[in-house]
């Protein structure tokens, strides 16, 4: 059986006993055809919508962790659909994390090496820069392109 996870969100204006009664129906569905229910999370409770759906801002979610059949979804997404007291419903697969990668061992910090004696080096003199006059000159010279 695989893991699933459904939120879906109920309309404010049904009264809590038909709100109740609506999410024991969802419920008794799962069950009813080989779920096996985890968790069911109203907590959630009454929230602003972040658009109208129609012509409604205002919904009641509901949270509900379960294990099924690979068919269960579709048959929860058909029922959900027909209601026209939950505005919108999404059931979501819930993968488990397999690792084929084995942890390593914890490897001790390296230790740096301190460098082997080298024959020290001769700093070489900077040579002297030519002076600028001498370039200078050779600039002007050249013709100038863009005065034409």
């Amino acid at each position: 059986m695989n893991r699933y996870e459904m939120i879906y969100i109920i309309d404010t204006g049904l009264e809590e006993a038909a709100r109740k009664e609506l999410i024991e129906k969802v419920s008794a569905l799962i069950a009813n055809n080989g779920g096996e229910i985890e968790k069911v999370d109203e907590t959630w409770g009454k929230r602003r919508l972040a658009y109208a759906i129609d012509y409604k801002t205002e919904g009641w979610y509901v949270l509900v962790n379960f294990k099924a059949p690979a068919e269960l979804p579709r048959e929860l997404e058909r029922n959900l659909q027909i209601n026209e007291n939950v505005l919108r419903y999404l059931v979501v697969k819930l993968e488990e994390k397999r690792s084929a990668v084995k942890p390593r061992a914890a490897r001790p910090a390296p230790v740096e090496e301190a460098p082997a004696e080298e024959a020290p080096v001769a700093e070489e003199a900077p040579a002297e820069a030519e002076p600028v006059a001498e370039v200078a000159p050779a600039m002007e010279a050249a013709p100038d392109t863009d005065a034409e």
